[in-house]
């Protein structure tokens, strides 16, 4: 199969971007095309269609690819809890915690096994793969069992082509310390080099170019602008933004502030508010980052709940949660964050929390209890939002992916926020008492369902109604028409062995 790597010489340089990209250039080439990333460490899940988990930006780049994502794309996600341990989901589904020395002592050889089995699979459906390397390739403490970025392009017998992101600082030196520190055999594998998120006029960067290539003796096949908005889900918490302001007139903006988490899972379900013309959008750590007074808070998902609310109550939410919603503020949870909501946590297992039989006061905006289980929801869903009196019957759709489940008080049990296509209930909708949850994420993806539960929130507050934006038909093909120009696409095809 033929194919190519992404390596970066540091983290978050546009990797999983440019491999979306790439899958798409070669299936608009008619070339049957596959994303590949052998160990995923995000908290942003993607679920397969089979009701399987990886890591969301395969699942991304599976779309551009137009191919139905599947776990052999990512057969190893790792789920961080805390600063040691992380979640370890093989082939989509969880296998238990480990710490960083234990993962690399006794995970190493059935980690490798699995990328082996991954790579022999796609081979037998696909005719390219586009493969996205981790972090750095020489990351000199870690170079004898590391399983993301040359030991790969080996196993997979591809050529790399090395990414460094220019809006850093410091592109030559990490372009030329990064080969310099790879060993010979792994240095001859590297093809070519793409200079990423350039701003301003690229002439003024000719010279630059000039340099790398004289100095690496490697081409350099793209110089690629900055992408503020391209409508494309970030990777991992990297792509958190600390603010964005809204557009149009201040005084009418919606005001959403939303609590970044230590361990913030599936954050993507926030992106698609930064776009909404009348929204300001803030990330906040503790309650004396708001700038103003929020019209909606809301508290994301989450990887590790118990530890989250720990760290919260640390920085004064459990007073500042129950000041705002006093004072007309909505509160809305999503996953973790819904389970944030309740009274109290209880973790028998220690799957959560890592402790057994751990139970936790939670802020008591809802009358419920999560009780975490050795199980683990993962599935998509189809379904509606219940309506209000006299209001209309909105689809929804998305995913959940959660270890808890959540026991809703008696007295509150007709308040559910969503009734799925096989009769479950999912969240809590409750209008007079300004408090939304769900498990359901992606819930504001679809333009209906978000216009209507902002629209809520909007009225509330004396806010004009909004119909929404439109999203663009396809952001991977405005992402070739975007980039491809800045690309020598036909040398990258040469260097993967394609025909011109």
């Amino acid at each position: 199969m033929k194919g190519i790597m992404l390596q970066g010489t540091s983290s978050d340089v546009g990797k999983s971007l440019i491999a979306a990209l790439f899958c798409r250039l070669l299936v608009q080439d008619g070339i049957k095309t596959v994303p590949f990333k052998s160990q995923n460490m995000s908290n942003n899940s993607y679920v397969t269609a089979d009701g399987l988990e990886i890591g969301r930006a395969q699942g991304v780049q599976a779309e551009a690819a137009r191919v139905e994502a599947s776990v052999w794309m990512n057969p190893i996600l790792l789920k961080p809890q805390n600063d040691r341990d992380a979640e370890v989901v093989l082939f989509g589904k969880r296998v238990d915690s480990f710490s960083g020395m234990a993962y690399r002592s006794d995970f190493y050889k059935t980690a490798k096994k699995a990328i082996e089995t991954s790579l022999n699979t796609l081979e037998e459906s696909f005719e390219a793969i586009v493969i996205e390397g981790a972090g750095s390739p020489v990351e000199m403490n870690l170079l004898d069992r590391e399983l993301v970025n040359m030991t790969v392009a080996e196993m997979a017998d591809v050529p790399v082509l090395l990414v460094s992101d220019i809006e850093r600082g410091g592109v030559f030196a990490s372009i030329s310390g990064t080969l310099s520190l790879l060993p010979e055999k792994d240095r001859s594998r590297v093809k070519g080099i793409i200079i990423n998120k350039f701003r301003g006029d690229k002439a003024l960067f000719d010279d630059g170019v000039k340099w790398i290539e004289e100095h690496t003796g490697l081409p350099v096949v793209g110089v690629l602008p900055k992408l503020s908005h391209h409508g494309i889900e970030q990777e991992d918490s990297l792509g958190v933004k600390a603010l964005k302001a809204g557009r149009g007139d201040p005084s009418k903006a919606l005001k959403i502030a939303v609590i970044n988490l230590p361990y913030i899972s599936n954050f993507t379900d926030i992106e698609v508010l930064v776009d909404e013309e009348d929204v300001s959008l803030q990330w906040v750590r503790r309650p004396e980052e708001l700038t103003a007074q929020p019209d909606l808070l809301i508290i994301p998902g989450t990887k590790s709940v118990i530890h989250s609310l720990k760290q919260l109550k640390q920085n004064g939410w459990q007073k500042a949660l129950k000041q705002l919603h006093k004072d007309g503020v909505w509160i809305m949870g999503i996953c973790g964050g819904f389970q944030l909501m309740g009274k109290e946590l209880i973790d028998p297992h220690g799957v959560d929390s890592g402790i057994a039989h751990s139970r936790e006061n939670a802020f008591n905006l809802i009358p419920t209890k999560t009780i975490f289980e050795q199980n683990k929801t993962v599935i998509r869903r189809i379904g509606v939002i219940l309506p209000l009196e006299k209001q209309p019957v909105v689809r929804v759709s998305g995913y959940e992916i959660h270890l808890g489940k959540t026991l809703m008080d008696p007295s509150f049990s007709s308040r559910a926020l969503i009734v799925f296509e096989n009769g479950e209930k999912d969240g809590i909708w409750a209008p007079e008492h300004r408090v939304i949850g769900t498990y359901l994420h992606d819930i504001f993806r679809e333009k209906e369902a978000r216009n209507y539960l902002l629209n809520e929130i909007r009225v509330s507050k004396g806010l004009n109604s909004s119909m929404g934006e439109d999203p663009k038909e396809d952001v991977y093909d405005d992402l070739v028409e975007k980039l491809k120009p800045h690309l020598d696409w036909e040398k990258i095809r040469e260097i993967m062995g394609l025909p011109l």
